[in-house]
């Protein structure tokens, strides 16, 4: 006979009881230290699910250079964050180029002085780039 097959298992990890809204407190400290064990064994750290890591306020700007950063990605100016090589795709870089583009000219008299500035400034540096990259 043929050994059945094991499922998934779940684990429920959640600080708080679904039924009376009690912080759950053993399950939670044993849940706490088998991922810090985890952790340990892989050698990284990652936040606890109930704490947040800091992360920029979200604006324009912010957005403007998170787009930017993908770019540079496809210029191969950054390397990868999952495999964390540095690998040229112009035609993406292209791509993202022409979706900040967009941006500008649906964007336009909506912005401050400043937002515009930027977008500005950074689609002429990629595009500049671009250029630099296809002769």
């Amino acid at each position: 006979m043929a050994e059945e097959e094991k499922g998934f298992i779940i684990k429920d990890k959640r600080t708080f009881s679904t039924e009376t809204g009690e912080p759950k407190t053993e399950d939670h400290k044993e849940a706490k230290e088998e991922k810090t064990e985890k952790e340990a064994a892989a050698g990284k750290a990652e936040p606890e699910a109930g704490e947040e890591t800091q992360l920029p306020e979200v604006n324009f700007a912010t957005f403007i250079f998170s787009v930017s950063s993908s770019a540079l990605l496809h210029f191969g100016e950054i390397p990868d964050p999952s495999s964390g090589k540095k690998e040229k795709n112009l035609a993406m870089a292209k791509h993202t180029i022409d979706i900040l583009s967009m941006l500008e000219e649906k964007t336009r008299g909506n912005l401050t002085t400043d937002e515009e500035q930027l977008l500005k400034n950074i689609l002429y540096d990629l595009k500049m780039r671009y250029v630099k990259e296809t002769q």
